[in-house]
């Protein structure tokens, strides 16, 4: 049997990229530092996982699997010198990590002189990919860099699945289940494979890459965060219930075609392929069993404000169109004012507006100047947001 590894047993491991795996016929190795999940699919080698839509849950169990402690780096060397295609699902921070094991294991390969192996890099991080090849580059022997270079891929993907947290309940009845939407489509930076593309279940290799970020980037995460902003500031918990409020959905709307029309101006989109995308997302964020909260769809402001993130991005598009993103210039003033008790970020984040003033922040945590249009229409529409408040 083709064997695969993943770095990463969470939810985007186990609840797309190792479901995707054994579909196409993978015995799926995954390395994990949670040595309970690991024994889990050493015990079972299968994991239950659950399609939720709504009231209506399908489940299958997903298999074979196995697993390897992430710590083991001679046992996850082993897995990688062996296995025809890797993964990688454990977040930004443990990516150092990661290239270290990946480095031993490419190693062997090169010695054994093995297959040319791709790595889909399956993390919420601009140009992951490329971050990823030059940590190994900056881990691997000496002798070992020209096989890196010629016979190993590692490939940008777009995450589109929105996989809930299992609640304390559900985890502690059964660790290794994971519920998921039923959206599988996987896009992938065809230029990036090295050797023969592997054949995977859903898996989309394009060669247009940068605008199926940008959907994501600018209409997806966009779409939450214009949801989960103006949800809060009207009291709702979840994101659908937010949905049913006119209000919202005319705000999300009006976002979005500002998006899509910078999207449109920049990457030379089809309009209808990103519009009929913002329908199917209208649907699946309506998504009840997914339970995606206000909360967790808004926390960490600071990061979601970043000047290439999800709000300030697509505006800085739109306004190439030449007008003034009116939406998304309200969705940046809303996120100045997610004020949630419970986030730290957001907590400090209004310490520093009432201190230094909405300019200087949006300065610095933006990067829009006071001058700009953009910032005047923040700066109008975060007051009116404030003035409100008050009445």
């Amino acid at each position: 049997m083709k064997e695969a590894v993943i770095f990463g047993a969470g939810n985007i491991g186990r609840g797309f990229i190792g479901q995707l795996l054994v579909e196409s016929g993978y015995a799926v190795t995954f390395a994990d530092i949670d040595a309970g999940m690991i024994g889990l699919f050493t015990t079972v080698g299968s994991y239950r996982l659950q399609t939720v839509v709504n009231q209506d849950v399908r489940e299958e169990r997903v298999g074979p699997v196995r697993g390897v402690l992430a710590t083991d780096t001679d046992a996850v060397a082993a897995t990688v010198a062996r296995v025809g295609i890797a993964a990688t699902a454990v977040g930004a921070r443990a990516l150092p990590a990661v290239a270290i094991a990946l480095a031993r294991g490419i190693e062997r390969r090169a010695r054994l002189g093995a297959p040319a192996l791709n790595i889909i890099i399956c993390e919420n991080l601009k140009g992951a990919a490329e971050q990823m090849r030059t940590m190994v580059a900056g881990a691997i022997a000496p002798e070992a860099r020209g096989y890196l270079e010629e016979q190993v891929g590692f490939v940008d993907t777009v995450i589109g699945r929105m996989v809930p947290m299992p609640t304390p309940e559900q985890r502690a009845a059964d660790p290794g289940l994971v519920r998921v939407e039923p959206y599988k489509e996987l896009p992938v930076d065809k230029g990036a494979f090295r050797g023969p593309i592997p054949e995977v279940a859903s898996m989309l290799p394009v060669d247009d890459f940068p605008v199926y970020t940008a959907r994501k980037l600018y209409i997806h995460n966009c779409g939450h965060a214009l949801m989960a902003y103006k949800g809060y500031l009207l009291g709702y918990e979840y994101g659908y219930e937010a949905l049913a409020d006119a209000e919202v959905r005319a705000f999300l709307f009006g976002g979005w075609e500002e998006a899509l029309a910078g999207i449109v101006a920049v990457y030379k989109a089809d309009p209808a392929w990103l519009r009929a995308h913002m329908e199917d997302l209208y649907q699946r964020f309506q998504n009840q069993a997914l339970g995606d909260t206000i909360f967790r769809l808004g926390r960490d402001p600071v990061r979601k404000l970043q000047p290439s993130d999800r709000l300030v991005a697509p505006a800085r598009l739109a306004a190439k169109t030449g007008a003034v993103p009116t939406y998304l210039a309200g969705g940046i003033a809303a996120a100045l004012r997610f004020d949630a008790p419970a986030d730290p970020v957001a907590v400090e984040l209004q310490t520093r507006l009432a201190a230094e003033g909405v300019e200087k922040v949006l300065a610095e945590v933006c990067g829009i100047a006071p001058q700009e249009p953009l910032a005047v229409e923040v700066v109008r529409q975060y007051r009116e947001l404030k003035r409100t408040e008050r009445d």
